[in-house]
């Protein structure tokens, strides 16, 4: 039995599709059973849980043989990501625990809140006794989905600076997590997942220009700036100032490594973000 956290979500949700096409027997935690059903076929178990809750985790993780760990972004997501191994450490089966974590965890960054939760996860990990993994993707081609109405409008702003990045594909994430849930040989390694190339947001916009048929300007917007257009959006503030923490490790390149993690364990190459963006022309368009 192998149970997934963040189930619903835009890497989990595929981790749950693809375990399913191997046959796999598949628990998605979810936090309404209602509403998740439907997701996926019916041979997918649904649990209900909240990571805050550990009575709920204990009965959501019972029986299982491997865990896919996956939390939300939030201001208790460290706390989270305890909660949950420490629940499959009360199961008493010693499943194996996947950590879906950020690129660059092992160089433990200061002043990132979001990969501090994760390193923070990681350690209580190490010390529980239990088998690991650690998949460590960077930031998302996915991501840009959500600014598909700027770029059609020729804009592309963001607190990226002049670094490059190596997004990955969100599908590649999930086909990586597919494979080390499913195959031996796993256990104490940290897989860093990116694309196949570390772009700058410049050549990011170029990128999109193809797809828009017209210019995209990127415009690196400062900090200070970003974050009061988060706010004013309508961002809470935790995550707000977690996202300009994180465009700040982007300026500064260091989020520009390109592995080849991702077709080591997929067996194929990563997707490009030049691949991705054609495959949603029509929506950048």
């Amino acid at each position: 039995m192998i149970v997934v956290t963040g189930a619903t979500g835009t890497v989990g949700s595929k981790v749950v599709g693809g375990l399913r096409e191997r046959g796999a027997a598949v628990r998605a935690l979810v936090r309404d059973t209602d509403a998740a059903r439907g997701t996926w076929d019916e041979g997918v178990e649904l649990a209900a849980a909240d990571f805050a809750d550990p009575a709920s985790l204990d009965a959501a993780l019972a029986g299982a043989d491997a865990v896919y760990l996956l939390v939300a972004v939030h201001p208790e997501m460290g706390t989270h990501e305890r909660n949950v191994i420490d629940a499959a450490v009360r199961t008493g089966r010693r499943p194996h625990i996947v950590l879906h974590a950020a690129a660059g965890i092992e160089q433990r960054p200061k002043g990132v809140r979001f990969v501090a939760a994760h390193v923070a996860g990681h350690d209580h990990l190490a010390a529980s006794g239990l088998p690991w993994t650690v998949l460590a993707p960077n930031g998302f081609h996915q991501n840009f989905l959500g600014m598909a109405q700027a770029v059609r409008g020729g804009a592309l702003a963001l607190p990226g600076g002049t670094g490059a990045v190596s997004y990955v594909d969100a599908r590649d994430v999930a086909d990586a997590a597919v494979r080390v849930l499913t195959t031996d040989g796993h256990q104490g390694a940290t897989y860093t997942l990116t694309g196949p190339a570390a772009l700058t947001h410049d050549e990011i916009a170029a990128v999109l220009a193809t797809a828009v048929g017209t210019p995209v300007a990127y415009t690196a917007v400062a900090p200070e700036a970003a974050l009061a257009g988060m706010l004013g959006a309508g961002w809470d503030a935790w995550r707000a100032e977690g996202m300009v923490e994180l465009y700040g490790l982007y300026a500064a390149g260091r989020a520009a490594a390109v592995s080849s993690d991702v077709e080591k364990l997929t067996r194929r190459p990563a997707r490009s973000f030049a691949e991705f963006v054609a495959e949603h022309a029509q929506l950048f368009a």
